[in-house]
This record gives C-alpha cells, sequence and structure tokens, in this order.
C-alpha cells in the first residue's frame, strides 16, 4: 500500500475523494459532539499553510498544506479585514484528528501526527473505525489507546470528555 499524499486524498487517476462510510460516520460523529460538548471552534478538511516550515523529513507528499479530517481551535481563526474566506489557514489547530481511511496507512498518519506537534499543534487523536480505536497522542511518542470497553474518551490537554460508544455509532 502506497502512502503519498495523493493516495491520502484518494487523487488516483483523477478521481475525486472518496471516503467509507464508516470514515465519514465518526468524522460526523466527533465533529458533533466536539461542536455540542466543548466552545471548540471545530473543522473538518480545513486546509492548513504548512509553507513557511520544512516538514521534509516526515515525506508527507506536500510542501504547501496539512488537511486534517478534522481540527478544533480554542480561539477560532480570524479572516483578515476585507477578506470573505480563508483557502488555507496559517494559524494551527489546538486539536487535530486523523482518522484512518481504508486507502491510507498507519505509517503515513503516525508521521502526519509528528508533523503537527512539530507545528505546535497541542493533542492528536488517531482514529481507526474499522476496529473501533481511538488513540490519544500527548507528544509524538507519547500516547494512550482508548476501546468501546472504556466508557468515556478523555483528553486532559484539552480538557474534552465524550462518550467513546457515540463516537463510532454508524
Amino acid at each position: 500500500m502506497s502512502d503519498t499524499y495523493e493516495i491520502e486524498n484518494n487523487a488516483i487517476d483523477g478521481e475525486d475523494e472518496m471516503g467509507s462510510l464508516n470514515h465519514s460516520a465518526v468524522q460526523s460523529n466527533l465533529t458533533y459532539l466536539l461542536k455540542c460538548e466543548t466552545k471548540c471552534f471545530v473543522a473538518t478538511e480545513l486546509s492548513l499553510d504548512i509553507s513557511q516550515y520544512d516538514l521534509s523529513e516526515y515525506e508527507l507528499g506536500s510542501k504547501n498544506e496539512l488537511k486534517p479530517d478534522v481540527c478544533a481551535y480554542l480561539k477560532r481563526p480570524v479572516i483578515p479585514k476585507g477578506k470573505n474566506d480563508l483557502l488555507k489557514v496559517s494559524q494551527m489547530p489546538d486539536l487535530v484528528i486523523e482518522i484512518l481511511s481504508p486507502r491510507q496507512s498507519v505509517d503515513y498518519l503516525i508521521r502526519k501526527i509528528k508533523a503537527y506537534f512539530e507545528l505546535a499543534v497541542r493533542s492528536c487523536w488517531l482514529v481507526d473505525p474499522s476496529r473501533n480505536l481511538l488513540t490519544l497522542y500527548s507528544s509524538p511518542n507519547q500516547y494512550q489507546t482508548f476501546t468501546q470497553k472504556d466508557i468515556n474518551f478523555s483528553d486532559k490537554i484539552m480538557d474534552i470528555q465524550l462518550p467513546i460508544k457515540e463516537i463510532f455509532e454508524v
């Protein structure tokens, strides 16, 4: 399995992005739960501007942007006066969530998580919908995995507690 940026974004032979049912459901569930249970600004598929950073050691395939499945900010990014929107956001989120899809490798997402920490993201979650696992990274090499046996998922860095069962409801 290749783990290039093109594979991650399913840009194979001109195809558009094609997520799986479980990936989409978990992404929706997490977005909903974060919006309801926290005071965070939550965004999906937001393009983060990394053009000012050298992340070549992570072999991510993109030099200009990273696009997490879900990200959350304690303070919403500001749109400069005179603009209506931002195509790429230079303010890094406090929380990034990557959801493993059938076309991705875990190794690629772990490299991506390590890059997020270099960009000063405070907390990263890696979610595997096929196995109902959520791994909380509090630093590049420090993590804790939650399963459906756990009643709640707790991220102390972000002060977030969510019912694990609701994250994986399809």
